[in-house]
Order: C-alpha cells, then structure tokens, then sequence
C-alpha cells in the first residue's frame, strides 16, 4: 500500500511538470442555439450493444453506461437550459436513458432524471471568481457522462466507479493564467440526498503550459457510512489525468488513480486503475482510437465480483472508429475485450469464464 501511494505522488510531482486538463465536469459542449442571454441545447446518444457471452438478463456486467445487451437503446438524452451574464449564471439540464436510470438509481422521484441543475455568482469579476451550488458535474478522471467528448464511445472502468454528479457548492478560482483552482463541499460520493450527516471535501487543480499539454489533480476525503454500507467510514480518493495533442493527427490521454475505504472492525480496502488512450485522426472525418486499461479492486471495494468474492482484477483492450458525418453527428463502432484474473462472467450456457467481448454502435447527435 505504501508503495502504491507512493507511486501516485511520484506521478503527480512528474506531470505538474508538463501539463492541465480537459474539464470533464463542466458539461457545456453542445454549442445549443442562443436565444438574447439564453442557451437552449440538446443531446441525443443512442446505441446497440453485444455481449458475446449473451448474459441471459440483458445487462453487461460491470458496465454502468451504454449497459444493455442486444437491444437497441438510448444511453443519454438531454435538454439543456443554459443563462449567462457578467455577474450570474444557471444550468438546468434534465436526462433519461440507461445511463440515469443506472447512476441515479439511489435518489428519489424527479432527482432520477437530473443531470445538472445550478446556480453560480460571480465573487470577483476583476478576478473571475465564481461560486456555484446544486447539482454539478464530476471533475473525477478523463471521462464524462458525454461520450462525444471522448476518444471511444465506452467509458474505460475508471470513471464508471467514480461519481459522475456531485452535490454541494463549488468555487471556481484562477489564480494565474495557466493555473485553475476549485474546491468542494458536498453531500457525498454521487449523492443527491446526503446518506449521513458528515460532509465531504473534494479539490481540483488544473495546469496548461502549452497548448498541447493539459493535466488535472483530484482529490476527495468523505465518510461513507451509509444505510446500503453501515460499516464503511472515510473515503480518501486521488486522480491524476494528462492530455497530450502533439499534433493535429495524433491526442493520447491517461490516467491513473487510488482509493482507500476504512471499513469498521476491518482492515481498509483500497482500490486502483490506470488507463491509456491514444487517437489517430486519418482524415477530416475518420479517426480511430484506441485504449488499454487495469482495475484493480483486491476486497470487492467498488467492483463486486457477481459470481463470487474472489478478488477482482481486470484487463481490457478496446478500439474504436469514429465518423463525424457531419459536424454535429457522430457514428462509432467500439469493440473491447475483457481478461480477469478470476472468473467474472458467464456465457449463454452459464458457464463461468474469466473473458469476455462486447462490440458496440453509437449514434449521437446534438445541438
């Protein structure tokens, strides 16, 4: 453990050296049609999906987005409400698909099908500091709940046992011009209605030396205690991601992260994972990607083995061709292959098997 966390600190004092980030947790990439200060958009992402192990209840294991099985469905679609001025800003954006009915299964009643709804002030107009409160996105690893803003259309596992929503309060500091600074308190780790009385704290710093670097620090402490889990107590998380564009042709991402979870009367459970994606741009329009990842999770922390409590380490290779046929459409055919240490899967015959395949086709579109 020691080593580990040692490894997450190395990394971090390396990249603070050459770069910042994307910010995943500010969904505002629609573009939308601007009405006087208003912004109305839209977003539509559809898709098909095939397990070769044709799991007999309908649903791919260990997936949270883009989770059915050989039915042709919508993972996401959304309005989005948008109003801006110099001193005040707000975002309403309400949801459905698989993809909120999978993330949002815990909150109640309309809740279900909020993907963001907030407000924001600005502290300091001369300094661009804004405080924001309600339902805001995730800043936690190198994807977000909008696949168009990624290299594959599947989420690698990383930001799938990561929230992709917070609730709290955020404020937003510069404080030069390559430096980002926002800080958190919320209600806890994806939670709409806080499951216990304690608050949790999360921190993001951004950093952009040139253009075509970008990294991104994250970090939360939480007490997780809760009715679902009685016996868990503080969360401590950290994330790093760097973004790297040599060249219009070619854009590698990674990202690398570790969680502990203090568990009463037992011994903590930790967790990590690291994931790489590359993407080549062959033409205006096609460009493929393409992306090797390790989830490692020894006491069944964030992922649950289904078949039994053996411990949990995955392997996946994916790769996905992507056509932009025309500047608000996307197609993509991602396929991925899945290699486990102990038997994770079952196949049509419910046999258990340590590997598994899933191809993939997505449609989105957007305004």
């Amino acid at each position: 453990m020691n080593r580990f966390l040692s490894l997450i600190f190395c990394l971090c004092i390396q990249y603070f050296g050459l770069c910042q980030v994307f910010n995943p947790g500010i969904i505002d990439t629609t573009g939308g049609k601007k009405i006087k200060k208003l912004r109305l958009g839209a977003y539509l992402d559809t898709y098909y999906a095939f397990d070769f192990n044709q799991p007999k209840n309908g649903t791919i294991p260990y997936f949270v987005s883009s989770a059915n099985h050989n039915n042709f469905s919508i993972n996401l679609a959304y309005l989005e409400l948008k109003y801006a001025n110099s001193r005040f800003r707000a975002r309403f954006i309400p949801g459905v698909g698989s993809y909120m009915n999978a993330n949002y299964a815990n909150e109640k009643g309309f809740m279900k099908n909020i993907v963001e709804a907030n407000v924001g002030i600005c502290l300091s107009k001369k300094r661009n500091i804004w405080l924001e409160s309600g339902v805001l996105g995730s800043p936690f690893t190198n994807e977000s709940a909008i696949s168009k803003d990624h290299f594959m259309y599947t989420r690698s596992l990383a930001p799938e046992y990561v929230p992709y929503y917070l609730t709290g309060i955020k404020a937003s500091i510069p404080l030069n011009s390559k430096w980002n600074l926002y800080t958190y308190i919320l209600n806890g780790w994806q939670q709409i209605k806080d499951q216990n009385s304690s608050k949790s704290v999360a921190t993001q710093l951004e950093y952009r030396p040139t253009s075509s670097h970008l990294i991104n620090w994250n970090t939360y402490i939480g007490d997780e205690r809760s009715v679902v889990s009685p016996t868990f107590r503080m969360r401590y998380f950290s994330d790093i991601y760097w973004s790297f564009t040599p060249e219009k042709k070619w854009s590698f991402i990674t990202c690398i992260y570790g969680g502990i979870q203090s568990i009463e009367t037992k011994k903590n459970a930790y967790w990590w994972q690291l994931n790489c994606t590359g993407k080549w741009k062959f033409s205006e329009k096609h460009n493929l990607a393409g992306r090797v990842e390790y989830f490692n999770d020894p006491k069944n922390c964030m992922i649950i083995n289904q078949l039994n409590n053996q411990k949990v380490g995955i392997f996946s290779a994916g790769i996905c061709y992507n056509v932009n046929i025309i500047k608000q459409v996307l197609l993509r055919i991602d396929a991925r292959q899945f290699y486990a240490k102990n038997p994770m899967f079952t196949n049509q015959i419910s046999i258990q098997t340590n590997n598994a395949f899933v191809l993939t086709g997505n449609l989105s579109v957007w305004f």
